[in-house]
Order: C-alpha cells, then structure tokens, then sequence
C-alpha cells in the first residue's frame, strides 16, 4: 500500500511588526579589505540589518551585503529609522523602491503602529501605494493603534483613487476602528469616496437585516 503524498499547508499570512532595517548616509569612501565586507563611497545610502558587533555593522548597498566600518557611518549621520515609511508619507517613489529593493520590510511598523501603506493611503500618494500594492506580501488589512487601517485613512482624506485601488486589492469594509467606525463613515465630508464605499456598507447593513431574522 502506498502512501499518499503529503502537501504542505499554505503558509500563514504575514503579521506586520516593527521594521529592522535602519538607513544611515555615509560619510567617507571606503574600500573593502576582505570578501565579506562592503565597498561604499561618500554619501551611499547604506540600509544596516545588523548591529550586534558594534565595530562592524551588516549593511546592503545597491544589490550587494557585507560588512561595514560603523566609525565610517555613526557619528554625525543622517539616520532614518523608518525609511519605507518616509518614503510613503513623503510620495517618494523612488526612495520607496530603493527601500524595498534593500530588503526594508513592507510590512513593517512605526511607533503609531502603522504599515507603509497605511501612510502611503494617508497621504493619497497613487504611485506610492501602487508599489507597495504590488508587493507578493503586503498586509492591507493591517490596523494600527488606533484600529484604523489604509482603507479607513484614504477614506478619511477622501482619496477616492487609493479607495479604489485597496478596495481591488481585498481592502476589508467591515473593520471597524477603536472609535467604533468603519471607513465608509470617515468618508462623509467626499461624495466620490462616499459613493465608492456606499455598495459595500449596504450589503453589511443587509447582511446585519439578514441575521438579526435568523436570530428570532
């Protein structure tokens, strides 16, 4: 009797959490001395992934990973401990994909609890959330500390194109936030983003009509 093959089970969906990868300008050329180090010049931004040895950091630039002098980058730095994140709230496309093409995490958290996304949504930045759309892994349902997610902050600033865009890539209507909203209600002060999310909140206001009869 054979035994049946086995299949893997799909893997569990991403959870955001805080990004790692921090971004530091350089100061100085340097010239890697050994296989495993890196060479830089002045002013590369240099994306750090690990700072356990405090003399060598790991670090990527362009396409390549290796070792880095830290004295060559810790003081007197331009340091962005979010860089998708600024990126997205700045409408930065190409800072944004040079980011992603370093390995920053896009599902990544700031100190609000907020993904890439949700500032790139924020901010109505159509390419912006385009790219970070395109991405294999990104969560779009992600909310952040005050529960909102980028469907609920395009809403609110009535970017009615984001709208569209989240809404096509799954964007869930139903969450509610911690002030007990679901994005169409942030949506009032926009009749086009109003009008956009109007279709789904009816079918949540039937489907409510439908079991409240099944409950008597």
């Amino acid at each position: 009797m054979t035994t049946p093959a086995r299949s893997a089970p799909p893997p569990p969906k991403p959870v955001p959490k805080p990004g790692q990868v921090k971004v530091f300008r350089a100061l100085y050329n340097y010239q890697a001395q050994h296989r495993d180090e890196l060479t830089f010049k002045e002013d590369d931004l240099l994306y750090v992934t690990d700072m356990k040895n405090k003399d060598w950091y790991t670090a990527r630039c362009g396409k390549k990973t290796g070792l880095i002098p830290s004295n060559y980058i810790e003081e007197n730095m331009d340091r962005i401990d979010n860089p998708l994140h600024e990126a997205s709230k700045r409408g930065n496309v190409d800072f944004l994909k040079e980011s992603l093409d370093n390995l920053v995490s896009v599902n990544g958290l700031d100190k609000s609890g907020s993904t890439p996304l949700y500032w790139a949504s924020h901010g109505g930045h159509v390419e912006c959330v385009k790219t970070l759309l395109a991405q294999p892994r990104v969560e779009v349902n992600s909310q952040n500390k005050i529960g909102d997610t980028a469907l609920h902050a395009a809403a609110w600033k009535g970017h009615a194109e984001v709208v569209r865009m989240l809404l096509a890539k799954g964007a869930r209507t139903n969450i509610k936030n911690k002030a007990d909203k679901i994005a169409q209600e942030l949506a009032a002060k926009d009749p086009e983003t109003a009008a956009l999310l109007a279709p789904y909140t009816s079918r949540l206001d039937d489907e409510d009509y439908l079991n409240d009869e099944d409950s008597d």
